[in-house]
């Protein structure tokens, strides 16, 4: 079964709605209003969970500046960050990953305003935000933190190496929001078995945004795709690990925590 096009879903909404036949999402209101729903239907499965197929090695996009030598930033579409790492070493050719800490934001003040500013390796630097924040210049950074839920700023870089941290020393892993395409070609980004929760979803709101009544069937079957896709697990064995602190009976062999996502709606 091959994934269907943006195109194929309006169309099928539509014969279930009894609109008019269509050979491109744009040929009339109801198409256009059709596509839309579906594209909204889209984002809001893409933001309610966290799809394993979404989830990627990534890079800032730019290094840092000299006036902002611990300040990164991740693409836009960036919905969380699970893991970051920073290469330490100091040897040419050699790679030393170093496991990067995340605190609160309160605590990340608390841990810098404890540096002596009289100091020769701590540097102060005013933040965009004016404020003053303490960075040591003679370590590779050990914890990160944001104050925007956007920018990432680190409480340390090694100016011996380094005059700002540079972004193909990161290594990082995140889950992303996929980019939309709006053309009738196009495949809407899920995996093959959430399509039917894609379409079913979609046909339920059009009934009502469009027709003005519940289309009892579309939801009934949107419901049982929602539970469905609540308790499905990775494609991959293994998925994200959590810690576990409880014990194992003897003769039960440990198994890796897998990531809940799709044991529940968020």
């Amino acid at each position: 079964m091959d994934k269907p096009t943006l195109l194929e879903i309006t169309q099928d909404i539509l014969n279930d709605i009894s609109g008019d036949e269509v050979s491109s999402i744009n040929d009339t209101v109801e198409s256009i209003q059709v596509a839309a729903i579906v594209k909204s239907t889209w984002f809001d499965m893409m933001t309610s969970r966290n799809w394993p197929h979404t989830r990627a090695l990534v890079t800032p996009v730019a290094d840092c500046t000299v006036e902002y030598p611990t300040h990164i930033g991740f693409s836009s579409n960036l919905k969380e960050l699970i893991y970051i790492n920073y290469d330490k070493s100091k040897a040419v050719g050699k790679l030393e990953y170093q496991e990067l800490k995340y605190l609160h934001p309160d605590d990340f003040l608390r841990f810098t305003n404890q540096r002596n500013t009289q100091s020769s390796n701590v540097q102060t630097i005013v933040d965009q935000s004016g404020v003053s924040i303490n960075l040591t210049n003679n370590a590779a950074p050990q914890y990160y933190t944001s104050f925007d839920d956007s920018k990432i700023m680190l409480d340390s870089y090694d100016s011996s190496v380094e005059p700002y941290l540079k972004m193909d020393k990161f290594q990082a892993y995140a889950y992303f929001i996929p980019d939309w395409s709006h053309q009738d070609n196009a495949i809407p980004d899920l995996p093959l078995e959430a399509f039917p929760q894609l379409i079913e979803e979609a046909k339920s709101r059009t009934a009502v945004k469009l027709r003005q009544q519940p289309d009892q069937k579309a939801e009934q079957e949107a419901q049982r795709q929602r539970k469905y896709m609540a308790r499905k697990d990775w494609a991959v064995a293994g998925g994200i690990r959590f810690p576990n602190y409880g014990r194992f009976p003897r003769n039960m062999q440990y198994m890796p925590h897998r990531d809940p996502t799709f044991r529940r709606d968020n």
